[in-house]
């Protein structure tokens, strides 16, 4: 499972406080069952004083892989330690699909 490998490489990669990781392809034109689409929450000291863009190249290197070959789309929410403190440990909901829902 896609999904899998995703969790096993970003634990590994940053030792994250708190991570999530959502198959969202339910959410778009695929087939059933498909591992396309994904959220990414991930909380780690890893992005203490580093800009968001250097937290998301730093995941998108981890998952260059798996972006190449297996994901279509990949939302990430990157935080520290405190900023998900800030947050009350709640990550933004995504957005419905705009671009051929299976509701059109």
């Amino acid at each position: 499972m896609i999904k899998t490998k995703i969790e096993e490489k970003l634990r590994e990669a940053f030792k994250p406080a708190h991570l999530e990781v959502v198959n969202e392809s339910f959410m778009h034109n695929v087939p059933s069952g498909s591992e396309s689409h994904f959220k990414v929450v991930i909380v780690s000291g890893a992005f203490d004083n580093q800009r968001l863009l250097t937290r998301h190249r730093a995941v998108n290197q981890v998952l260059s892989e798996e972006l190449q070959n297996d994901i279509h789309a990949l939302a990430m929410h990157t935080y520290t330690e405190s900023e998900w403190n800030g947050l009350n440990g709640q990550a933004p909901v995504s957005p419905p699909c705009h671009g051929g829902s299976k509701n059109d």
